[in-house]
């Protein structure tokens, strides 16, 4: 009995390594979807359309871009954790939903890590503080300056509690010293409406979601989140140089899988990013975006993955930020 099962056990190893390889090659067969668990125009949403417009034309089939936002992403991701692990549902999200959640929410409807396959990572950008260009505040410096002198005087936007928007918000008023109050939207296009409408003060909104806005006046940005200045636009100061010394937030987005999707796809799919995010044309895009390309294995996402939901534990505690 004990031979016998070894030989079964044999056999159906030697089948899963021969079926392995077949079921890459033979991905994708039909159009696969991509769920953006965050609005139409975000940052998620304009890295998902590039990298999947650029997979659709390496696979020869479509590959097609779905918005599922609502509850700070839980509606979407959820969708995706559910869906079969066969590789035609896949999830472009960025490391303040995936990362943040977990600790966010007291009745999450699936594990952010346990419940996913990590894929491959697609980039890196930091986040803009910006007013209104109609706002006597002209720098970070006057923002804190005016924030110390007049408490709960000024306000900022966010794409929700818990959102890295709002906790990149508790982060600078802990750090400074300061008292902003806090308002929350359902997402981050509806909060820098609102700065442009003069009806916020403030908010943090993603490079790739607010740079054309920058550009074209209809915001101030005052600083970056990350620990150095952005390329596309160098006049912009780090929050660190303000004096608010090892400020670095420059949040990730990537692409996952419902767990348990057979690793030669996943294998597939990582190397075919890979090979995009090496082009001048994705590394061009990218950076009208102020993002820079992170190409990474998926152990090393799931490791990255792993630390940041550690990260965002102790900031979600820190602000005292809950959503039930």
């Amino acid at each position: 009995m004990l031979l016998l099962r070894s030989i079964v056990a044999a056999v159906l190893a030697v089948t899963a390594m021969s079926l392995s390889p077949v079921a890459a090659q033979d991905y994708p067969s039909k159009a696969v979807h991509i769920i953006v668990p965050q609005a139409a125009g975000g940052g998620t949403d304009t890295f998902a359309r590039a990298i999947g417009q650029k997979l659709g034309e390496r696979w020869g089939q479509p590959v097609i871009v779905e918005n599922r936002p609502g509850a700070g992403g839980v509606v979407g991701t959820e969708f995706v954790a559910k869906a079969p692990p066969d590789g035609y549902t896949l999830l472009v999200t960025y490391e303040g939903s995936q990362a943040i959640n977990q600790s966010l929410y007291e009745k999450l409807p699936f594990d952010s890590l346990k419940d996913f396959e990590p894929i491959a990572t697609i980039a890196v950008t930091p986040f803009l503080l910006i007013v209104s260009p109609r706002s006597e505040i002209k720098t970070l410096q006057e923002f804190i300056g005016f924030a110390r002198a007049k408490p709960d005087k000024l306000t900022y936007g966010s794409a929700g509690n818990g959102s890295v928007n709002h906790l990149l918000g508790e982060m600078l008023k802990t750090e400074a010293g300061i008292r902003v109050v806090h308002v929350p939207y359902k997402g981050a296009p509806q909060a820098i409406a609102d700065v442009i409408g003069g009806h916020v003060d403030a908010a943090f909104a993603s490079v790739p979601s607010v740079i054309s806005s920058v550009q074209a006046g209809t915001v101030r940005a005052l600083a970056v989140s990350s620990a150095e200045r952005v390329a596309i636009a160098p006049d912009i100061p780090a929050i660190a140089e303000a004096g608010i010394e090892k400020f670095d937030v420059n949040p990730w987005w990537g692409i996952l899988a419902p767990a348990g999707l057979n690793p030669s796809v996943v294998r597939k799919i990582n190397a075919d990013v890979a090979e995009i995010l090496k082009t001048p044309e994705m590394q061009q895009l990218l950076a009208k975006q102020g993002a820079t390309a992170l190409q990474t294995s998926p152990d090393e996402f799931r490791r990255l993955l792993e630390r940041d939901i550690e990260k965002w534990r102790k900031a979600v505690k820190a602000s005292g930020a809950t959503v039930n």
